[in-house]
């Protein structure tokens, strides 16, 4: 493990940006970049999946290589398998995001989500998780992030949670450190009761954790601020990062500066407002002021 890593995303400024839309969200991705399904579909309408990750990674590509993309604001940057296996400017992603911009690269390991039961979506089973922490680790990337869902409290929020620690557990086993995220749906009618039973959940399981086993956690900004405090202060947690959950920016950073010691992991709510239509200036002032505003945010 690179300790000068580690040390960056124990005590280091800023925020993580989430790159990693997969093939399911990167339709979407594009949509709000400004490019239509059209432009990488054939003539009887299906999706390229080439062309489609082409394009995505052309707009990952001119967000890394913005300068407003930097070092001082940016703390890690969470990349999908197809960028991680993918270069810029003539590096591979990972090798560039921190020898080029000293950011910290992670990569998503999960392969999406099982069907809802008891109130939660598990993650689907990821085959040949070993061989890809291997490749990742020989590239230089750090550690990964692992997406559930919970909808209600109960026992499907317990299933999430040792599923989450257990996966972690193989990943730490391989080197690298696990962004732990168990998502609490921001339209859950029981929101914050989930995240009573969701903290306490985390808590038994980092009890668990033996000597040098640290994680991540990666969260929904909380109904009660600081309701994650423990988590926070707590000597087996290196850092945790807040997903914006499908708040746009403006609300998301608002719920973050109300949480002290949590800063960003955000996607969406890090691109709204760019466009593949924008020149060069417009693109870099527009990301600017979404960097601004997030890590500001981030430093409450």
């Amino acid at each position: 493990m690179n300790s000068d890593q580690f040390n960056k995303v124990q005590r280091g400024t800023g925020f993580i940006a989430a790159l990693d839309q997969s093939g399911g969200s990167t339709p979407k991705a594009l949509k709000l970049y400004g490019i239509a399904e059209d432009e990488y579909s054939g003539d009887a309408g299906a999706i390229d999946e080439t062309a489609m990750f082409d394009l995505v990674h052309q707009m990952r590509s001119r967000i890394i290589t913005s300068p407003s993309f930097d070092g001082d604001r940016i703390l890690g940057a969470i990349l999908f398998e197809d960028t991680m296996d993918r270069q810029i400017e003539g590096r591979d992603t990972a090798d560039y995001l921190w020898n080029v911009k000293q950011i910290v690269p992670f990569l998503k390991v999960d392969k999406g989500l099982a069907d809802e039961k008891d109130g939660a979506q598990l993650m689907k089973p990821i085959p040949g998780l070993d061989d890809l922490l291997a490749r990742a680790s020989a590239k230089g990337v750090f550690g990964t992030k692992m997406r559930s869902v919970i909808k209600l409290p109960g026992a499907g929020l317990d299933a999430v949670v040792a599923q989450q620690f257990e996966v972690g557990k193989q990943i730490l086993a391989a080197g690298l450190i696990p962004i732990i995220e168990p998502e609490v749906d921001i339209h859950s009618p029981e929101k914050a009761k989930a995240e009573d039973q969701l903290k306490s959940a985390i808590l038994t399981e980092l009890g668990k954790l033996g000597d040098g086993q640290d994680v991540m956690l990666k969260l929904t900004l909380p109904d009660v601020d600081n309701h994650y405090r423990e988590l926070v202060e707590h000597p087996k947690v290196l850092r945790v990062v807040a997903l914006s959950g499908g708040y746009n920016r403006d609300d998301a950073c608002e719920k973050l500066s109300a949480n002290n010691g949590v800063i960003a992991s955000f996607s969406r709510a890090l691109t709204e407002g760019l466009s593949a239509q924008q020149s060069d200036e417009e693109f870099n002032a527009a990301l600017d002021a979404a960097i601004a505003t997030i890590a500001k945010a981030s430093a409450s």
